[in-house]
């Protein structure tokens, strides 16, 4: 991942180790790949004939076995995801299908059967000629150039053409890695397509910041370990030496940098069992490359050309069995190999015309996969497409030809190369149990698991060395209130100090920075604890104190105030009584002032007082500005600014317009009539103003007047929200922060009236119609129809009268009528429009193919992308079927079907 700002500015994908062999065989157990069983659980019966997929209980490739209706439910959703996930990175249509439809040639592939002729060689079963068929229209070759890689062996020697026929064993070899090597290709163009359209979006000259994540296998040591286990194993090997020497030897070389004297710690060093594997010319995959090299070598002496070479190394031992395999003893333990298939799959060799039989297949996809060269890390590089001679193809399997083994071994010293240069962070993952349960610990397991991640030697170097090394600075200012001193200074002589007052012994002191064991951090904390709480016990006691002496003041005052007023009371009672005993004449009452009347006021405005102007319309309140509409700026400019602008956005308009009519306006016309929820090139105010009285969860869309796309405007509970739709390179939409594609607009609405729009999660109840029948919103769009009606004209079709011009423009708003009201207003339709939409009907209706053998009616969405051989497939699709029906009914599979349970 690539930053620039805290932003994502790109992305790339790297592949190290691919395990094509599990395509063809897979182990007691195991399962092929996941995009296999996706395809056969979410894929409709259409797309099914569509790329010839059957019944998964019929392929050899997958065990003949399939799961149970809930794996399927989730295989589905999963192949759902797939899809989607392929359209929101910008993969084309027609990509989609020829991968697709390669990937169900793979299947095929897997049941092609040979059996051996009276007069030598061998060929494809006659109940297995209807899956070469099928092989050959998915991969979009010849069958006969096809059977011809399979069953023989074409070179040029001196001018001349040889042919060696195949056996049996060896035309299933070729036919597997065939196999294989597709599957292969196929994966590597995935990932250089994503790494293409996740490309950097800044220039080249700005600095980025990167985070690689590495994710591997675990170390792995099953019943039966193959070729591909002793590579996982050997990548754990190179990065667990990486982890000693990052993790330990850069610690004790900053031990002996701060000058501290102890005890080296002893950890169990690897290397000598890389040297083992990647010593040249003895080491294992060199042995292995030399062997595989020669045509008459085995497995058999490839094993023994080992046990020659390492009889006397410490971590090799050889095997007392006579099936060929070795020991080898790993850092997390020993682990068995099982040396059958170690040729064949280092080789990874192709039949030899099979790469030009590729290059000029009809299917562009895999056309491009063999054009493509491999480079030494194994990484696919394509490149224009050219013929190929069979002695260019010769030439090009002699020179240029690596072994997995060597692929693999440059891939690691790349990986390596990077994780030295970076600063790594290690993630060790420990799974509970093998069930995938909740709730469930399995300890060997887990120990195991400790043990081969290389962890129990981790905890005890980190018991034994100093795992917590702060400087001098942190440790006064974190633990300086030990030395109960102000403004201690930040110096050694200050941690010495404060160290000297606690009980801490076996730590140490270097240069610029103290070391310590991982428990005396946890025993300073605990001090601090005491000291803490000491302190808090002092505070208490000083504020009980505090509180108590002022209560007493606060009383005291309180005390004094009440007897003053006593006293006072008394002298004024005193007073009173005086006044009382003195006798005073009465006096005359006061006269009471009458209440003036109050004087009118006028009403009328003081002269001189300019009147109130009008108050302006404010903003619609349903109005939320959010980041998914265009922008709106209130400040205008001086005159020659505000020309320039207004003509900058007549420009906009005008581009937007072209855009429209040139990609968008034959995908949103249906049967003649534009759809009720579109409305044109208006503005956010005047959808603003439609949605006003419209209920919640009633929208509209309208075409972005800034730029190339459409906008959709939602009225929601207090206001109305615009969501940007933007349009991806492979012609699908989406909303702005959201994760699904759709292939149209109206797929699009419709999944969101069930499923609501991020970040409201609202959904979508009805469209928004036009303000009147007779005169749509979307204005700029009525010369379509004109240019429609041309475009007729110049076909040859009958051409309108000049007064039927104006009728073009009136009845265009006859097309705003509802989806209901299609067939009730077609009458008023003028003579051009009933054309169009005639031409229209018949260019969407769906076309199906001949059912009458299936007894089904499959459809096809006319203008969908298609495998380039689809009516080969679905010939051959049929032909199988025809042959299963005969084969079931056969007295041949009820013996069979009667045995099979003894065998299991």
């Amino acid at each position: 991942l690539r930053f620039s700002d805290s932003t994502v500015k790109g992305a790339k994908i790297n592949e190290y180790l691919l395990e094509k062999s599990r395509v063809s065989h897979q182990d007691l157990g195991e399962r092929n790949f996941h995009i296999f069983y996706y395809m056969f659980a979410g894929m409709s019966v259409t797309d099914k004939e569509m790329y010839g997929v059957l019944d998964p209980l019929m392929y050899r490739y997958i065990n003949q076995t399939y799961g149970g209706d809930v794996q399927a439910a989730y295989w589905k959703e999963k192949y759902q995801g797939v899809c989607n996930a392929l359209d929101m990175v910008g993969f084309q249509e027609q990509e989609q299908v020829d991968m697709q439809t390669i990937l169900a040639g793979i299947l095929s592939l897997g049941n092609v059967a040979f059996e051996p002729q009276e007069t030598g060689g061998v060929t494809v079963t006659l109940c297995s000629r209807g899956w070469l068929e099928a092989v050959a229209g998915q991969f979009g070759v010849q069958e006969e150039a096809l059977l011809n890689c399979l069953v023989c062996t074409a070179s040029v020697t001196r001018g001349e053409s040889i042919q060696r026929l195949h056996t049996q064993q060896q035309a299933e070899d070729a036919r597997d890695s065939i196999a294989r090597m597709v599957y292969g290709r196929v994966f590597g163009w995935i990932v250089r397509k994503i790494n293409e359209l996740l490309a950097l979006t800044v220039m080249p000259d700005v600095e980025l910041k990167e985070i690689g994540i590495l994710d591997i296998f675990g170390f792995e040591n099953f019943a039966v370990n193959h070729f591909e286990q002793m590579c996982i194993n050997l990548a754990n090997e190179q990065l667990q030496y990486f982890f000693n020497h990052h993790i330990f030897l850069m610690e004790q070389t900053e031990y002996e940098l701060e000058g501290i004297s102890w005890d080296t710690i002893t950890f169990n060093n690897n290397k000598p069992i890389l040297e083992m594997f990647l010593t040249k010319p003895m080491g294992i995959f060199s042995l292995l490359d030399e062997q595989s090299g020669f045509p008459r070598a085995t497995d058999a002496t490839f094993v023994e050309k080992l046990n020659s070479n390492f009889k006397v190394h410490k971590n090799y031992e050889r095997w007392r069995s006579r099936a060929p395999g070795f020991t080898i003893v790993h850092y997390a333990g020993k682990v068995q190999y099982t040396a059958s298939g170690f040729l064949e799959k280092n080789r990874d060799a192709l039949p030899g015309a099979i790469r030009t039989l590729f290059i000029n297949s009809v299917t562009p996809l895999l056309s491009v996969l063999f054009t493509a060269t491999i480079s030494r890390t194994g990484t696919l590089i394509p490149h224009l497409k050219s013929s190929v001679t069979p002695m260019e193809e010769e030439k090009f399997r002699s020179s240029r030809k690596q072994s997995v083994g060597a692929q693999f071994r440059h891939s690691l010293v790349v990986l390596m190369e990077k994780m030295y240069s970076a600063n790594p962070h290690f993630v060790r993952c420990i799974k509970p149990n093998g069930n995938k349960q909740a709730d469930e610990v399995d300890r060997k397991m887990i120990l195991d698991q400790l043990r081969y991640n290389g962890l129990l030697e981790t905890i005890r170097i980190r018991r034994d060395g100093f795992s917590w090394r702060p400087s001098f600075q942190d440790f006064t200012r974190r633990f300086g209130i030990l030395l109960f001193k102000p403004d201690l200074p930040l110096t050694m002589e200050s941690c010495l100090s404060i160290l000297q007052n606690t009980s801490l012994t076996d730590w140490k002191c270097g240069k610029y920075r103290l070391f310590f064991k991982y428990w005396h951090q946890e025993q300073l904390l605990k001090i601090v604890d005491r000291v803490d709480t000491a302190a808090l016990m002092i505070q208490k006691n000083y504020k009980t104190f505090q509180e108590r002496r002022r209560y007493r003041e606060l009383l005291q005052h309180l005390r004094d105030q009440e007897k003053k007023a006593i006293q006072e009371q008394e002298a004024k009672n005193e007073e009173q009584t005086e006044e009382a005993e003195i006798k005073v004449q009465p006096s005359l009452p006061a006269p009471v002032p009458k209440p003036r009347k109050r004087l009118p006021q006028s009403r009328t405005m003081p002269e001189g007082s300019s009147s109130q102007p009008p108050v302006p319309r404010p903003r619609s309140k349903l109005c939320m500005l959010t980041p998914f509409d265009n922008p709106l700026t209130s400040d205008k400019g001086s005159l020659p600014e505000v020309h320039v602008a207004a003509q900058r956005k007549e420009s906009r308009h005008r581009a937007t317009l072209r855009w429209f009519k040139e990609t968008q306006v034959r995908k949103v016309i249906a049967n003649g009539n534009f759809p009720t929820w579109l409305h044109g090139m208006i503005s956010r105010r005047e959808a603003e103003d439609l949605l006003s009285e419209k209920p919640q969860g009633c929208f509209m869309i309208r075409i972005s007047q800034t730029r190339e796309g459409y906008t959709l405007t939602y009225r929601g509970e207090t206001c109305c929200r615009h969501y940007m739709i933007d349009m991806q390179p492979n012609g699908r939409y989406v909303i702005l922060g959201e994760d699904r594609a759709h292939v149209s607009l109206t797929n699009l609405l419709q999944y969101h009236k069930t499923v609501g729009i991020k970040p409201y999660m609202e959904t979508l109840t009805e469209p928004c119609g036009q303000r009147r029948e007779w005169e749509p919103d979307y204005q700029e769009l009525k010369f379509l129809t004109q240019t429609l009606s041309l475009e007729d004209e110049e076909r040859g079709e009958d051409s309108m009268k000049s007064e039927d011009q104006k009728d073009v423009s009136v009845t265009m708003a006859e097309l705003c009528v509802p989806a209901h009201n299609i067939h009730t207003e077609e009458v008023k339709l003028s003579p051009t429009l009933k054309r169009i939409q005639a031409k229209k009907q018949k260019s969407t209706k769906p076309w199906s193919t001949d059912g009458r053998e299936t007894g089904k009616n499959v459809e096809l969405d006319a203008g969908r992308a298609l495998p380039r051989l689809y009516p080969s497939i679905r010939l051959a699709m049929k032909a199988i079927q025809n042959v299963e029906k005969i084969s079931y009914h056969s007295p041949l599979h009820s013996v069979n079907s009667e045995e099979e349970p003894h065998k299991q």
